[in-house]
């Protein structure tokens, strides 16, 4: 059984082959932009509101070009999303991919979400806390029993995984077709010791991420507590997610054009 010296060590080598792998190409990004503004209005355009309540999921239609505002209404929440190409549900969300082809687990305003043919499903185009999870997916019933004890069953505390299943149902597919899903509003991370750890929690009422369609997709979204979220009862507040025309794409869009590897995404797209 390995030391924790020897692990360690481990990660430190894994870290320098990562940044030596790193600086062998031309993967250096664009500079991206601090956070988007609490009360950024959306652009002009008819909008569909729902609001998704704690615990609860939803379920909708993306087609390309179109918008996905996920905004916090009174209280934190995170918000987990999977989503598959609408004209062919074998291609789905991978955020394996979104974090190894653009070299970050970092997801913020500028970055792409990608599927697992190499293809850019989604883009971030407005965020306001860059406090996101791409590591870790979200809750299940096992998740729930192990942060809130008996409380979970005896309440019927509701998952992600669980909801999720119910969303692919409702659309036609099954526990097969789901991908493991990104969590926005989670600022999870990894802590010295290579461990998932949440970080310094700023979410707050008011925030949102804003995300750009790049292809036709069916999304589905579960508002429960993270796993590794501190607060000791089942907390979430409402969150209402918008459906908006998005702004027409700029010749210098800055998700196209962040690194070489989003460049490619959309070259993949566009074939």
């Amino acid at each position: 059984m390995s030391t924790d010296t020897e692990k360690v060590a481990r990660i430190a080598a894994n870290k320098r082959r990562y940044d030596e792998l790193k600086a062998a190409g031309d993967h250096a990004p664009a500079a991206l932009p601090a956070p988007t503004p609490r009360g950024l209005p959306l652009p002009p355009g008819p909008l569909v509101r729902e609001d998704i309540p704690a615990g609860w999921y939803h379920t909708l239609r993306l087609k390309a070009g179109e918008g996905l505002r996920l905004a916090l209404m009174d209280a934190p929440a995170a918000v987990s999303l999977i989503c598959w190409n609408a004209h062919d549900t074998s291609e789905r969300l991978n955020y394996a991919d979104t974090v190894k082809i653009q070299w970050t687990a970092k997801l913020q305003k500028g970055r792409v979400i990608f599927s697992d043919m190499g293809r850019v499903m989604l883009s971030l185009i407005e965020d306001t806390s860059a406090a996101h999870d791409a590591l870790m997916g979200g809750s299940t019933a096992a998740s729930n029993r192990a942060r809130y004890g008996a409380k979970a069953d005896t309440e019927r505390l509701r998952n992600t995984r669980d909801n999720f299943i119910l969303a692919a149902g409702k659309l036609g597919l099954d526990r097969r077709d789901i991908p493991p899903a990104l969590t926005f509003f989670a600022p999870v991370r990894t802590d010295d010791a290579g461990k998932l750890a949440w970080g310094p929690d700023t979410r707050q009422a008011g925030d949102f991420v804003d995300l750009r369609a790049e292809m036709d997709l069916i999304v589905a979204l579960s508002n429960c507590p993270h796993p590794l979220d501190p607060r000791p009862d089942y907390a979430a507040g409402i969150v209402e997610a918008i459906r908006f025309q998005a702004p027409p794409i700029a010749f210098d869009d800055l998700c196209r054009t962040a690194t070489p590897e989003a460049a490619r995404g959309f070259e993949n797209l566009a074939r």
